[in-house]
């Protein structure tokens, strides 16, 4: 579901920050070489994980779910001196087609890759994020979200992508639609968890930024 017009989107998009060229090339090889390329950032949302990193300036920035690497590269263009951004993917086949875009970067130093599951690597890394980013199997958005508050600190951010999934969470779900059922679970518990304040942004298919109390 497209919120805006394709005018609207564009116009937004012509009157945002440029994208960089090497995310264009990053976009096109997304959509010649891999499985569902839809799934990509894009580069209206680049520019806002961009900035919105960039306002924070974190040291360290997690993301859960890298796939081919684009909205790593955006949150890394904030990340402080000598800070680090820890992605995690589950697919394993990527890993190469990552690596050579965040080395071509110039944050490649400073991206560290992990292949597995998201719930088993987290609880092993010896850090406290300043942003995080879950853009991952929607079924364990709510799994994600209490593996990692427990490495943050008071005023680190947590930001959560597709929590409008297609609009489908304002839509009847029928029982089988799992992952509809978890992402509407999931706003309602972040509009009342007493450990963030939290508002749910209309950017692209819908974007929640958290901060940590």
């Amino acid at each position: 579901m497209h919120f805006l017009s394709n005018i609207l989107e564009d116009y937004i998009a012509e009157n945002s920050q440029a994208e960089p060229e090497l995310l264009t090339e990053l976009t096109r090889e997304t959509h010649l070489k891999v499985v569902q390329p839809r799934m990509i950032t894009g580069h209206f949302q680049g520019r806002v994980l961009s900035l919105l990193s960039k306002i924070i300036a974190p040291k360290y920035i997690l993301e859960i779910g890298t796939y081919t690497g684009y909205s790593a590269i955006c949150l890394a263009e904030g990340l402080r001196n000598k800070g680090e951004l820890h992605t995690i993917e589950i697919n394993e086949e990527l890993h190469s087609f990552q690596r050579k875009y965040f080395d071509r970067s110039g944050y490649g130093s400073q991206i560290v890759q992990h292949t597995g599951d998201a719930l088993d690597i987290i609880p092993n890394l010896d850090l406290t994020f300043d942003l995080i980013f879950i853009d991952a199997q929607k079924v364990n958005y709510d799994a994600y979200f209490e593996v990692v508050i427990k490495k943050t600190r008071p005023g680190s951010v947590i930001l959560s992508d597709n929590v409008l999934w297609s609009g489908k969470v304002v839509e009847p779900v029928p029982p089988s639609d799992k992952a509809t059922i978890a992402l509407k679970a999931y706003n309602k518990k972040l509009q009342s968890d007493p450990r963030v304040e939290t508002v749910l942004l209309p950017i692209r298919d819908g974007l929640t930024l958290s901060r940590v109390k």
